[in-house]
């Protein structure tokens, strides 16, 4: 009660964005809420193609025509042997918080990244292409328009991580 006897109002204090919990598989932590979706059935390289991105902006492809700049990025190249460019690919995704390997198959990784605060999902691939000597990528938000160019990011920071390793061997 305030000196006038009215009462006062309390104030809340805000709340941090908190992990809440653990993976089972090795500790890294989740979001605190799941948007996550359904996984897609389009998934995995049949005969070395992606699936092509919807027509949101929140997709990213190696393998987009070269006239479709939303969607269009550059493979990423390796040096090292194809068993070796895949183990540092495992590395890299591996290291990435909220993220989980899903399928590993020969020359074909496909990954989930959760977000941080929401839980949404992203679907990532990675196709070795021995021929040309590189990993064609396409990370998809599962859900929503618009992921502010967080597929973009997080293939360059791949990208940039991958590089690093690649230069070591």
């Amino acid at each position: 009660m305030c000196w006038l006897g009215m009462p006062t109002l309390a104030i809340a204090q805000p709340i941090s964005p908190v992990v809440i919990a653990e993976t089972a598989s090795g500790g890294n932590p989740v979001s605190l809420f799941s948007f996550a979706g359904q996984r897609p059935t389009n998934l995995g390289a049949k005969d070395g193609q992606f699936a092509p991105c919807p027509g949101t902006p929140n997709c990213v492809s190696s393998q987009a025509a070269a006239s479709d700049q939303e969607h269009k990025i550059e493979s990423i190249a390796y040096t090292s042997s194809p068993t070796q460019a895949l183990a540092n690919l495992k590395a890299v995704i591996q290291e990435m918080p909220r993220t989980a390997i899903i399928t590993e198959s020969g020359s074909y990784i496909y990954a989930e990244f959760q977000s941080a605060l929401m839980g949404f999902v992203d679907d990532v691939e990675f196709y070795l292409d021995e021929s040309a000597r590189t990993i064609h990528v396409r990370s998809a938000s599962r859900l929503g328009k618009s992921d502010l160019g967080v597929n973009r990011k997080r293939i360059e920071a791949i990208r940039t991580r991958f590089s690093e390793l690649e230069s070591l061997v």
